[in-house]
């Protein structure tokens, strides 16, 4: 078995690749670790590898908020410098400071 190692970290602010959304970090997998389900209603020509770490996101777009769980391969660092706006970020982090957020919540 291959160690995996997480490219990004709790709080950093990243934006998916292809699709126009943007989160804040909040927990990682160090390999998929979702439903068979979710896997599969990816079209299977963009279906991202299983062997690398996938990240929770607290997501905005433009029509709201919501979770968003993305394999590493199709995240980037936002360079934007702007906050996100989650409904729920006061429930993990403090604010927004130097292009990140400070974890305020203990995670297991």
């Amino acid at each position: 078995m291959q160690a995996t190692f997480a490219k990004y970290t709790i709080g950093q602010v990243l934006c998916h690749r292809s699709h126009p959304f943007r989160g804040v970090v909040f927990d990682v997998d160090a390999t998929f670790s979702n439903t068979e389900d979710w896997y599969h209603a990816i079209p299977e020509g963009s279906r991202p590898r299983r062997d690398q770490p996938y990240y929770h996101l607290l997501a905005e777009r433009e029509d709201g908020a919501y979770l968003a769980y993305v394999s590493e391969q199709n995240l980037e660092p936002d360079t934007s410098g702007e906050p996100v706006d989650h409904p729920d970020l006061p429930d993990f982090f403090g604010p927004f400071e130097d292009g990140h957020y400070e974890l305020q919540a203990q995670m297991n």
